[in-house]
C-alpha cells in the first residue's frame, strides 16, 4: 500500500494525492509511505523517485542494521523498531530531502500510524520531513521501554519468591529465557544508539541543527535504555551466579554426607569380609557367643563413628533459607 499526505504552502494538508500530483507547485512538501508494498508498487522507488540502486537494496532486504547514508540529492536512514510480542527488531527506512520524505516499512508501524493520522491537527508535525522524522523516530525509540520494564518486573518477582519456579532448574531456564530478550533489545538499542550519536553530530545533516535538543533528548532516552540493558544483564548474570554456587554447596554436602556413610561401612564391612573367609582355624567362629561379640563391636564401632563424624559437623546440610519480609 502507498499512502501520501502533502502539506500545501497555505497550511492546508492533502491526503492520498496521486504521486505526479505531489509535483505541483503548491505543493510545500510531502509524505509518501509504503506500507507492506507488493513488488510493483516497491518499483516506484527507482521509477518515479529515482533513488540510488544500494538504497533499494537496503530497503529490498530486511537485513540491516540502523544506519545512515548520504546521498546526492537526500539522506537514507535505516531505524529499528521492536516487536512487542517477539522483540525481534523490524526495519523502518527513510529517504528524507528538504521537500519530502519517503517511509517504506514491510510491517505496520503502530507509531508512524498513529503519526499519520495526527499529521492533519498538529502544526508542530507540519513543519517539513524532519519534524515528522524526529516524531517517528521518538515514537520508535519510546516503544523499546515497555519490553524493558516487563523484564525488570520478571527479575524482581525472581528475587522475591523463587518458589514459584519449582526447581533451580526452571528458575535457569527462566533466567536464560531473559538474558535471550535482553541479548535482542541490546541488537536493537546500541546500533540505535551510535546512530543518533552519528546525526547528532554530522555536518551534513543541516536539517537537524535546529531541532539539535530534541534528538538529543531522544539519544538521552536511548542512553537510559542502555544503562537499564546493561542493569538487568548483569542481574540476570549475578542470580545465575548465585543459585549455581548454591546448587554446587549443595552437592558437595551431598557427597560429604554420602562420603562419611561410606567410610562407617567401611570397616563393618571389613569385619564381615574377614569373618565371611572359608579358613577352617578360625578360633572365634567356636564360640558361644562369638556372632553376638561381633555384631555388637560392629554396631558399637558404627555408632562410634556416627557421633565423631556428627560432631565434626559433617552431617549438617544447610537449609535454604527462607524469605522474609
Amino acid at each position: 500500500m502507498i499512502r501520501t499526505c502533502a502539506i500545501k504552502k497555505n497550511g492546508e494538508v492533502k491526503y492520498d494525492l496521486s504521486l505526479r500530483a505531489l509535483q505541483r507547485p503548491d505543493i510545500a512538501w510531502y509524505w509518501v509511505d509504503f506500507e507492506q508494498p507488493t513488488e510493483e508498487e516497491s518499483k516506484f522507488l527507482a521509477t518515479h523517485f529515482r533513488f540510488h540502486p544500494l538504497s533499494i537494496e537496503d530497503c529490498l532486504e530486511f537485513v540491516q542494521r540502523p544506519k545512515m547514508d548520504f546521498f546526492d540529492k537526500y539522506v537514507f536512514i535505516i531505524l529499528h523498531c521492536i516487536n512487542q510480542n517477539t522483540l525481534n527488531a523490524e526495519e523502518v527506512d527513510f529517504f528524507i530531502e528538504n521537500n519530502y520524505l519517503v517511509t517504506f516499512h514491510e510491517r505496520p508501524v503502530r507509531g508512524l500510524n498513529n503519526l499519520w493520522v495526527r499529521m492533519k491537527k498538529e502544526e508542530a508535525l507540519q513543519k517539513g520531513p524532519m519534524a515528522v522524522f524526529h516524531a517517528v523516530m521518538d515514537k520508535l525509540v519510546d516503544d523499546y521501554f515497555p519490553p524493558i520494564y516487563r523484564i525488570e518486573d520478571r527479575l524482581n518477582e525472581i528475587e522475591d519468591d523463587t518458589s514459584r519456579y519449582g526447581g533451580t532448574g526452571n528458575l535457569m531456564d527462566e533466567v536464560f529465557d531473559i538474558r535471550s530478550e535482553l541479548s535482542k533489545l541490546r541488537r536493537t538499542v546500541m546500533p540505535m544508539r551510535d546512530l543518533l550519536y552519528r546525526i547528532i553530530n554530522s555536518e551534513r545533516m543541516t536539517q537537524v541543527s535546529d531541532q539539535k535538543i530534541y534528538f538529543q533528548d531522544i539519544y538521552d532516552h536511548l542512553l537510559k535504555l542502555a544503562e537499564l540493558i546493561e542493569a538487568n544483564r548483569d542481574f540476570t548474570s549475578d542470580i545465575r551466579d548465585s543459585y549455581l554456587s548454591i546448587n554446587s554447596d549443595r552437592m558437595n554436602q551431598v557427597m560429604m554426607t554420602l562420603t562419611v556413610i561410606t567410610t562407617i561401612f567401611m570397616p563393618l564391612t571389613f569385619i564381615a569380609g574377614v569373618y565371611g573367609m572359608n579358613f577352617e582355624h578360625m578360633p572365634e567362629l567356636e564360640g558361644k557367643y562369638s556372632y553376638y561379640i561381633v555384631l555388637g563391636v560392629m554396631f558399637l564401632l558404627a555408632m562410634v563413628m556416627t557421633v565423631f563424624f556428627q560432631r565434626r559437623g559433617w552431617f549438617r546440610v544447610n537449609k535454604k533459607p527462607k524469605h522474609t519480609d
